[in-house]
């Protein structure tokens, strides 16, 4: 005999049904379906006859479901529209707004907390979207590229911008995926009309040039404005300033008092966030050309390639096809053109990706934008990690209020509404307060970065994303609390059962961790990068930038060079001078394919950096001699063949008595008469590289003046003396120079604003932790009343009574420390990696790190600390 609990259905079948059907109509198919059951066992085996056993259930209980679920949300819609509707949502602001104004320091708090995080975060998207504007709103952009050189030199594979003159033509008229192409030579010039002479920066470009860059003309067509030969176009401003007015087309300006130009077509002024923000005028490259300056050599690198590729055409392909054009055109002329290559850098990366390495452009100032990013979202997390501490901290107070509601029958739902209300109106309120910090600081926050940011308060995008930005920090900082709060059992929390979590790890406790992990990293990160510029800026320069001053070797000044210099040196205001081929705090040339005894052809990859000198090189740069004489060609007239090298270069050249050497390069020889110690030139974060100092017999003219003033005058005499020299000698031309020690200080100018900025951020953090410790200290103050009365009776002093309470707050910031500082370590060293000449990042930066968090604690909890060490015991004792 079978044993029927074997063959019978599921039983969990069975209960289905009958939950989900009417009662009458479940028992009857419950039966007829037990008929057919035992049918299909006969028929099919036990197993498949469960399995349709279940599948007719279910196909038999889901009309029933649907429509039980339709009838449940239909419910829950009810409860929400209940909940929401426009007379609870105000009955819910009341409330919200009646426990603020009775909490007005915990109200204070979070408001400012929120205010000033929200608007430090303002001010970083501002700064973060300007800096990603840059030469990406060109219409072309995702098609614009810039084309780079690329070889290996010293065994090192090194990128550069500059290109030969005949690429662009080349490119264009080979590839037919390259739909245009304009050369780029940056020039400064003199520009006059009538009285009116300035230098202005400005280019010479192709007149496809603004159909690639589609920068908006006033005036003139962009088709034809570069066509001819003696066509310029002009900025706004600079029309406004050489004519006072923007309508100049067809009017004539001179150009470095040779040659007379007409004005086709005047631009609106060019965007600070575009790498040409900078240039005042275009000129046809052509005038350039026919002039004879400059070079048709495939070996001559001093021109800027612009290209534009066609529609849907695969930048990696072009890449690949045209990457060996320059080698094939070299072929012959230099001896191992093997790794010469070109690429493609697109204009969306110009800026943002411009760091080169190993033969690269790859991330460079993106890494700084992602950092401000970081500490955007830190400012805001440390606002409302406030905002949570704060309000669970507050929840004792809270929990009878919650309790009486749930026992008059509020849903949990209701709760958590009015607790993300009061959330919303507190973070609106802080938002308001933003904004009015965001206005008032931005005229000073311009002032530091360089930019000239704004809000736009008239755009509706504005408004949805600052609502946006305010609902998402309202959710963020309320989500935790309300659920918290509603969350109490109103049976304990009326017996007066509910206490505060004394655990070793409770969220509030780890949300301070976060807190002051956010705080250490970022103080951390300030001190490193505060040393980095000083250890820079404390290097031995090897020159003396003091009184040295620098100006354009213009106009009439060459041929009456001998009479300035005798009348500059009587008139008191100069001690040295001298021509050179541009600045000393500035590499003026490169060159490689140098030669000297013992060099091999591998050494001819070197690259040295080229200066000038005619005489005096030494005395007016304040640059040391190490060995032999320098450079005079007045008393030794064969020196304008002579060298002098730096001690890096003898390194290089592993010479033992360099004074004498014979060496080569560029097509002359050339002879050492003296060896200078290092002076620093470039970057200051990096080493400093093998340089020539090459007097006046070479290709290329000494252009420049370096001139030493007399320090026994005022600086401002000097300069008086100088400008009316100049302009007596060279009335064509305005007197311009520039001084070697601001030269050299501008060349911090990254680096110090970055350090500038980040301390100004973990400012902020530590102002807005500082008011959550403060809050927080005062309601654990409040928590602990009782304890602290009892105490005090028993005779504890009131230091035992202060360290009680700040020891918690000091446990947590040791535990932040061990986790913020291996943190800000490695952001450290990553950001450290770019610089050659770097710190070490030692103990000493952490011990100061910790000692400052440690005071920064002690200040923010000590005030509530004594305060509440200070109550008189039996007050205490007898309001509990």
């Amino acid at each position: 005999m079978k044993n029927q609990l074997n063959i019978s259905p599921p039983k969990w079948a069975d209960k289905l049904l009958a939950y989900f059907l009417p009662e009458d109509l479940a028992e009857e198919l419950q039966g007829d379906m037990h008929e057919q059951f035992d049918v299909q066992v006969e028929e099919v085996g036990l197993t498949k006859a469960r399995w349709l056993y279940v599948w007719e259930v279910l196909r038999f209980c889901r009309p029933y479901y649907l429509k039980r679920r339709l009838s449940a949300k239909a419910d829950d819609l009810n409860t929400i529209y209940t909940l929401i509707n426009p007379i609870m949502l105000s009955n819910y602001l009341k409330i919200a707004f009646r426990n603020l104004m009775r909490a007005k320091s915990y109200m204070f708090i979070n408001i400012s907390g929120l205010a000033v995080g929200i608007a430090a975060c303002t001010l970083i998207i501002l700064w973060i979207q300007d800096e990603l504007q840059y030469d990406r709103f060109y219409s072309k952009t995702d098609r614009l590229y810039q084309v780079y050189n690329k070889d290996i030199f010293s065994g090192t594979p090194q990128v550069w911008e500059a290109t030969p003159r005949p690429l662009g033509p080349t490119l264009k008229e080979n590839y037919a995926e390259i739909e245009e192409t304009s050369r780029f030579r940056s020039t400064g010039l003199t520009l006059s009309v009538g009285d009116t002479k300035m230098n202005a920066n400005g280019a010479f470009v192709d007149p496809s040039f603004l159909s690639l860059f589609d920068f908006p003309l006033k005036s003139g067509h962009a088709q034809s404005v570069l066509a001819g030969n003696n066509g310029i176009v002009i900025t706004e401003e600079l029309a406004e300033k050489l004519f006072g007015t923007t309508m100049a087309i067809g009017k004539v300006v001179q150009v470095d008092n040779k040659e007379s130009f007409s004005v086709t077509g005047v631009l609106e002024d060019l965007p600070d966030h575009s790498k040409f923000g900078n240039l005042s005028y275009l000129l046809p490259y052509n005038y350039f050309v026919n002039l004879g300056w400059g070079s048709d050599a495939w070996e001559s690198n001093n021109d800027i390639t612009y290209v534009l590729l066609k529609e849907h055409a695969d930048e990696a392909l072009v890449n690949q096809k045209i990457k060996s054009v320059t080698a094939e055109h070299l072929k012959g002329i230099l001896d191992d053109v093997k790794n010469r290559q070109i690429f493609l850098h697109p204009a969306s990366k110009w800026y943002l990706y411009s760091k080169q390495e190993n033969g690269q452009l790859v991330e460079g100032r993106i890494v700084t934008v992602r950092l401000f990013g970081l500490i955007a979202l830190f400012i805001l997390l440390i606002a409302a990690v406030n905002f949570i501490n704060l309000s669970t901290a507050r929840s004792e107070k809270r929990a009878k209020e919650v309790g009486v509601r749930k026992v008059a029958g509020a849903q949990k739902l209701s709760l958590i509404i009015q607790f993300i209300g009061e959330s919303l109106l507190l973070t609106f309120f802080a938002g308001f307060f933003a904004l009015l910090i965001v206005v008032l600081s931005l005229p000073m926050f311009n002032q530091l970065t360089g930019k000239t940011l704004s809000l736009n308060v008239t755009s509706g995008y504005f408004w949805l994303s600052a609502i946006g930005v305010l609902v998402f920090t309202a959710l963020l900082a309320g989500f935790y609390p309300a659920f918290f709060l509603a969350n109490f059992q109103p049976s304990k929390v009326l017996k007066g059962m509910l206490r505060s979590q004394r655990a070793a790890f409770t969220p509030r406790k780890i949300l301070v961790v976060v807190q002051f992990t956010f705080a250490i990293v970022l103080i951390v990160s300030t001190l490193i990068i505060s040393r980095q510029i000083d250890y820079a800026q404390n290097r031995d320069k090897g020159f003396n930038q003091t009184n040295l001053i620098f100006t354009g070797l213009s106009g009439e000044l060459a041929s009456h060079y001998e009479a300035l210099q005798k009348e500059l040196i009587e008139s008191g205001a100069v001690v040295s001078m001298g021509k050179s081929l541009g600045p000393i705090t500035s590499v003026n040339l490169r060159q490689w394919g140098v030669m000297w005894p013992g060099s091999t052809q591998s050494d001819k990859d070197i690259e040295f950096d080229r200066f000038g000198t005619d005489a005096n090189f030494v005395k007016t740069t304040g640059t040391s001699l190490v060995a032999g004489r320098e450079i005079d060609v007045r008393q030794y007239p064969t020196d304008s063949t002579a060298v002098l090298l730096n001690e890096t270069a003898v390194k290089t050249m592993q010479l033992k008595n360099p004074v004498g050497t014979n060496i080569k390069f560029g097509n002359t020889d050339w002879h050492v008469v003296g060896v200078v110690k290092d002076f620093v030139y470039a970057s200051p974060f990096d080493p400093i590289n093998p340089a020539l100092i090459e007097g006046p017999g070479g290709p290329i003219g000494l252009g420049w003046l370096s001139i030493r003033l007399n320090p026994a005058n005022p600086m401002a005499d000097n300069v008086a003396k100088l400008e009316k020299i100049f302009t007596r000698y060279n009335p064509a031309y305005p007197f311009e120079y520039l001084f070697a020690d601001e030269s050299y200080k501008a060349k911090f100018a990254d680096e110090q604003r970055t350090g500038t900025l980040t301390g100004l951020f973990t400012g902020l953090t530590i102002f807005i932790a500082c008011l959550g410790l403060f809050g927080l200290a005062a309601y654990t103050a409040q928590q602990r009343t009782k304890e602290i009365g009892i105490r005090k009776a028993l005779g504890a002093p009131v230091f035992s009574v202060v360290q009680l309470l700040t020891r918690d707050f000091i446990r947590l910031l040791l535990v932040a420390f061990a986790i913020g500082a291996p943190i800000g370590w490695y952001i450290m060293e990553q950001w450290l990696i770019d610089y050659k000449y770097r710190i070490s990042i030692g103990v000493g930066v952490f011990l100061t790190t910790l000692i400052s968090a440690i005071i920064i604690v002690l200040v923010s909890v000590s005030f509530q600390a004594i305060k509440a060490a200070l109550v008189n015991p039996v007050k205490s004792l007898r309001s509990e």
